[in-house]
């Protein structure tokens, strides 16, 4: 065999050893960069974390079970029975509700222009399971009207205090400006007699029933 014959044997040679050394080399790479590869961002957005009312927990596990007495919207509410709260307190083991949440979801439900809507005089007040037992009397109708006027009103002062807060842009760029008016605290009387118009008969409704 020539020289030149030997020469090109060992550029052959040469190449093939460094040809093997990459190949060698890009599979160890790729099998780190398999090992460290990162797992798939979720697309979602970030979950929801805000806490949830428990009252609103308690309405919602009584229009599951209860859905007769505790329609789900758009469907009107019904008058409920008088001392429903207490047939409730009955099945508190059975519901995994305590006494207590049972009566703060009921009065919660029977607060509002959804539930006063309801109060019409001699309306059927229905029972759990959806049947009837007992009206809703006049004095009770009347009531309920009143407390959605009077609710009504409230908000509308409201919204005339939140517009009369707003400053002008004019107002705004002077310094030592005195502030507008504070808005006007809502009318919590409303809230607070609006189980007495519901005759939910919770201990703050009680008052209402008259001999």
């Amino acid at each position: 065999m020539g020289f030149e014959q030997l020469a090109a044997l060992k550029r052959e040679l040469t190449a093939r050893a460094r040809q093997q050394q990459r190949e060698e080399q890009e599979k160890r790479e790729s099998q780190e960069n398999k090992g460290k590869r990162q797992p798939p961002v979720s697309k979602k957005g970030p979950k929801n974390t805000e806490p949830v009312d428990p009252v609103v927990i308690t309405i919602s596990r009584l229009q599951r079970l209860f859905p007769k007495t505790f329609p789900k919207k758009p469907a009107p509410k019904v008058p409920l029975k008088l001392g429903i709260h207490k047939e409730l307190h009955l099945q508190s083991e059975a519901l995994k509700l305590s006494p207590e949440a049972i009566t703060e979801a009921v009065k919660t439900w029977c607060r509002g222009s959804r539930y006063w809507a309801c109060m019409v005089q001699d309306a059927p007040r229905l029972d759990l399971a959806g049947e009837p037992a007992g009206t809703v009397t006049e004095a009770e109708a009347k009531f309920a009207k009143m407390l959605a006027s009077r609710q009504r009103a409230s908000a509308a002062k409201a919204r005339k205090a939140a517009t009369a807060q707003e400053p002008s842009d004019a107002q705004a760029a002077q310094p030592g400006q005195a502030s507008a008016p504070a808005q006007a605290a809502p009318d919590e009387s409303g809230a607070a007699q609006s189980d007495q118009a519901a005759g939910c008969d919770t201990p703050e409704s009680a008052p209402l029933r008259r001999s």
